[in-house]
């Protein structure tokens, strides 16, 4: 698995953007993710599953405090652009995302990732916060029964951004050391 130090993989993936018809699809590459700035991507392993769609719209709740924060945030999985869209125009909690849903469909992100299940062939709940660089700076990885914490995800990125060194149970307004 890529880890800390490392480079995001390069990429050019399908994203569904939006539900107008015609509109919906767009082609997204490592440059127009990072764009000289902080990134989140985050990945579930199936659309129409259970524990997904709590994490979706989690972040999309806090999708301001990552504009506040000045970064941009991607959603991804090994599914079609096809399903993703089926899954926002059937899903109440979806049908709203202000961030883009990544398509996956070769599974090669995933696999440059580090990130495929070996025996399902889907992508672990994994969350990656790329530099404007495009280094990968935080990576957390959970179980595919365990859904992650947004306010986390948000700290640790706030964290990383003051560029300075954090202590333990560091929250934002915190002093650094």
């Amino acid at each position: 698995m890529l880890t800390i130090g490392n480079r995001f993989p390069d990429f050019k993936k399908t994203v569904v953007v939006s539900l107008q018809p015609g509109k919906e699809f767009e082609n997204m590459t490592l440059g127009e993710f990072v764009n000289g700035k902080w990134s989140v991507m985050f990945w579930w392993p199936k659309d129409f599953t259970f524990v997904c769609p709590t994490e979706i719209t989690a972040f999309n709740d806090h999708f301001e405090d990552f504009v506040k924060l000045d970064a941009n945030l991607v959603g991804a999985s090994t599914d079609s652009e096809f399903v993703h869209l089926a899954w926002r125009n059937t899903h109440p909690g979806l049908m709203q995302l202000r961030f883009p849903m990544l398509a996956d469909t070769s599974k090669s992100l995933a696999e440059d990732l580090g990130i495929l299940d070996n025996e399902e062939k889907i992508a672990y709940r994994a969350t990656f916060i790329v530099d404007p660089t495009g280094i990968i700076r935080w990576v957390s990885v959970n179980d595919l029964a365990i859904g992650r914490n947004v306010k986390e995800v948000l700290r640790v990125l706030e964290a990383l951004q003051t560029g300075a060194l954090t202590p333990c149970d560091w929250e934002p307004g915190q002093a650094t050391l």
